[in-house]
């Protein structure tokens, strides 16, 4: 019997999913979305700053001390201090005190900048290198006032995860997307490859490019669709760590092709902070498949790595 088309969606993490997928004989759509919502709801009761009862609010608020982590979070979290380390704090886990004091955290309110006291009172709480791990013991050091966020590389890590549960189910033909990031394994039910559409930065619903995606992730950072204030007084809702600013650039988005939505989510908002010029240089450096969105005077000007030239066909 050959496998059938089968499209679901839902909800998690204050967005939706959706997944496109050719089911195989045996498989229901019950089963599927059952185990894809599982797998998400998994990541929420462990890494979200929403929810009062998970297991990073838990973290936040513990007093000084090792705290044990279930290992999907020790796991999401490893992998950031990582990149805080590589990016020299252009990403930063900790920077959760300062997203909360420009109000993009999850107590949002009325947007007012807030004062230099208040930028300074966050910045001394944050620090990735306060953070240490004991992978013996699968826990992580709370130093002391110490606020993870993990909102930049969560929802890939769940895309991940619901593709895992997929995996798992012997699907091997879907499409997986969480709240705009993507991954793709085999091809669609027809042959055809799975094709993706990077957008215009203008919150136009406009496509800059649209690509293949076979066996690969894609996720992107940009903020068109979510910051606060207008004109010269326009604040994107990613944080450079290091200065405890909101990103100025002229990067509109930046968007990364990579095995693991985890890692492509967290390398999309790293460059972003990076910049064009420091970010572009790092991706090369790390042969990064990674495509840079700028604003110019009265266009929009596209930067591809070699890496992404190569993945994306255009050469």
């Amino acid at each position: 019997m050959p496998a059938r088309p089968a499209a679901l969606a839902g909800a998690t993490m204050g967005t939706t999913w959706s997944a496109r997928m050719a089911l195989p004989a045996g498989r229901t759509e019950a089963a599927a979305r059952q185990a894809i919502q599982g797998a998400l709801d998994d990541v929420v009761a462990q890494m979200s700053t929403w929810e009062a009862d998970t297991d990073i609010t838990r973290y936040n608020r513990a007093q000084p001390g090792w705290q044990a982590l279930p290992a999907g979070f020790f796991h999401v979290l490893s992998h950031a201090l990582a990149l805080a380390e590589d990016s020299g704090g252009a990403y930063d886990p900790t920077v959760g005190p300062l997203v909360n004091a420009w109000g993009f955290g999850p107590h949002q309110r009325a947007f007012e900048p807030p004062s230099p006291g208040a930028i300074e009172a966050a910045r001394a709480r944050c620090g990735w290198r306060r953070v240490q791990l004991d992978a013996e013991r699968r826990a992580a050091l709370q130093p002391g006032g110490a606020y993870l966020d993990l909102s930049s590389i969560a929802k890939g890590y769940g895309v991940d995860r619901a593709a895992l549960a997929l995996d798992a189910l012997g699907v091997t033909q879907y499409l997986v997307e969480v709240g705009g990031e993507l991954r793709a394994r085999g091809a669609r039910p027809d042959g055809q490859p799975w094709r993706v559409a990077i957008e215009v930065p203008d919150a136009s619903d406009g496509h800059a490019l649209a690509l293949p995606l076979t066996d690969r992730s894609i996720a992107t950072s940009g903020d068109y669709r979510r910051h606060a204030g207008s004109g010269d007084q326009r604040y994107a809702h990613t944080i450079d760590p290091r200065s405890g600013q909101p990103v100025r650039n002229n990067l509109a988005s930046v968007t990364v092709l990579h095995a693991g939505c985890m890692q492509a989510d967290a390398y999309a908002t790293a460059l972003t902070v990076l910049g064009e010029a420091d970010g572009l240089a790092y991706a090369r450096r790390h042969d990064l498949a990674a495509l840079f969105i700028l604003r110019a005077r009265d266009a929009w000007r596209v930067v591809a790595t070699p890496a992404f030239q190569a993945l994306a066909g255009l050469r």
